[in-house]
């Protein structure tokens, strides 16, 4: 299988372009390649098909093989992808994207004739929960505020983002009976001031990541619903920085951030995963 590593400010997938190539089990094939000691090493497997309702399909499988409906940085790559080889007419600065959250409209920022940086309009961000809602999880009470951005997020506030233990918080809000039986992503976010915040991820299926991009939507609309920010935020990940907006218009969330290319390769898929 061919196979192009990409990643958007850390969220790293392996992506597979099957305008010229098929991959049976993607499910099987997500779980292989994410294995960073026996595989490429990803966050998970990102298939890049032939759509008849927009300029091209995004399938995203997380690590352990369960389908993703929708993916902030994983669509960021795809759309430098399709510009930068060829999938796209180069004179393009707007594409569309088909993803099982909607199809999804993004602005391309291109230079030397190569994408750096993409807009995505992310929708809407729809509350999922109370405006706060109490959950108890890994032996003590939270808060959190549920908004869903094409994947269902658990948005927690705290005083130290990067003193916690996410390795033993981040599965109890995972698998809580609360979030079942489709689970959640959860993100837990330090105020820095009006115009910034600090994040950290723990996504379904995939555990921590270095960045989220429907994660970090649905987190500035959180904060904007509380008062804490104003409507532009810049989100600090562990991987770097995105720029969340909303549009009081529309009520969308547009989400900027880069989108690089590692490398390519071949590997070769074990007959049984």
């Amino acid at each position: 299988m061919e196979f192009t590593k990409m990643h958007g400010i850390g969220n790293d997938y392996v992506y597979v372009d099957c305008f010229k190539e098929q991959v049976p089990d993607p499910a099987g094939a997500a779980r292989f390649v994410s294995d960073r000691h026996f595989g490429v090493g990803s966050d998970g497997l990102i298939l890049i098909c032939p759509s008849d309702k927009a300029d091209c399909r995004m399938d995203m499988y997380n690590a352990d093989g369960s389908q993703g409906l929708m993916c902030g940085n994983g669509i960021r790559c795809v759309a430098k992808y399709a510009y930068d080889h060829g999938l796209v007419d180069p004179g393009r600065r707007e594409m569309t994207v088909e993803t099982l959250a909607g199809i999804k409209t993004l602005s391309l920022t291109v230079e030397d004739g190569r994408v750096s940086q993409v807009t995505v309009d992310m929708g809407e961000g729809r509350l999922t929960s109370q405006l706060p809602e109490s959950i108890r999880a890994a032996e003590r009470d939270w808060e959190f505020v549920g908004i869903d951005v094409g994947n269902p997020h658990a948005v927690c506030r705290v005083e130290d983002v990067d003193g916690m233990d996410l390795s033993a918080v981040g599965p109890a809000f995972e698998f809580h009976a609360r979030f079942a039986p489709h689970r959640v992503n959860t993100e837990f976010i330090q105020l820095l001031d009006r115009k910034n915040i600090r994040m950290r991820v723990w996504e379904r299926g995939s555990g921590e990541t270095w960045a989220c991009g429907t994660g970090a939507s649905a987190s500035v609309m959180a904060c904007i619903l509380q008062g804490y920010t104003e409507d532009e935020v810049f989100v600090h990940l562990r991987g770097g920085r995105l720029a969340i907006r909303l549009d009081r218009e529309t009520n969308h969330l547009f989400m900027t951030g880069p989108a690089a290319e590692v490398f390519h390769g071949t590997v070769e898929l074990p007959k049984n995963f």
